[in-house]
């Protein structure tokens, strides 16, 4: 149902005159806000910023990464795994929306866009074809292990600096997520017969 937009005599068109708005940045990349009622001083927050951006970077490849999986897998075990990396690529997109909130709660700004992220993650990225489960596997599993090191190198920073809350998310909420997942993909690389015991 379309909505008609009646002009009043006098006034400017709201449409046309907002449609197209500029203007500056309130907050630059990298900034943390200042006068955060927040326990921690600006250097701190700055500082875990820095290395909570790198491991939403990381996450957020990891997270496109499943689904990329789930639309390109094929072969004997593809429902099982069309299954699995679509249930991990929500569990990863909950873990991305944590890891960007903290980055917020402590007054930073978090990366968010395609571009940018792939400028900044470690992650290297898969070819845009099909690669076969065995090659999917072991990208997901190299992508895990690396934002595993970023969680434990972040713990460790974040507990040497008092900051419990971030120290708290990155071991509860990120590296216990993907250290399962880790767990449940590595399974399908274990060389088993699927019809007969040896």
């Amino acid at each position: 149902m379309a909505v008609a937009l009646k002009k009043v005599e006098g006034k400017k068109d709201f449409v046309t005159e907002n449609w197209h708005q500029k203007a500056r940045e309130i907050q630059k990349w990298g900034d943390v806000v200042q006068d955060l009622p927040h326990r921690l001083d600006a250097k701190v927050r700055a500082d875990m910023c820095k290395k909570l951006n790198q491991l939403l970077a990381d996450s957020i490849q990891l997270r496109d990464m499943y689904k990329k999986h789930h639309w390109q897998v094929a072969g004997p075990t593809f429902m099982q795994l069309h299954l699995l990396f679509d249930k991990h690529f929500e569990q990863q997109v909950e873990m991305v929306d944590t890891i960007a909130e903290r980055i917020q709660l402590l007054g930073g700004v978090s990366i968010a866009m395609g571009g940018d992220v792939a400028e900044v993650t470690k992650i290297p990225a898969p070819p845009r074809g099909r690669e076969e489960v065995p090659v999917q596997i072991a990208r997901l599993l190299e992508a895990h292990k690396t934002i595993m090191q970023d969680c434990h190198d972040i713990a460790e920073a974040a507990d040497e600096a008092g900051d419990d809350g971030t120290n708290d998310m990155v071991v509860s909420d990120i590296l216990r997520g993907n250290e399962l997942q880790s767990w449940f993909i590595g399974q399908h690389l274990v060389d088993m017969p699927l019809t007969y015991a040896e």
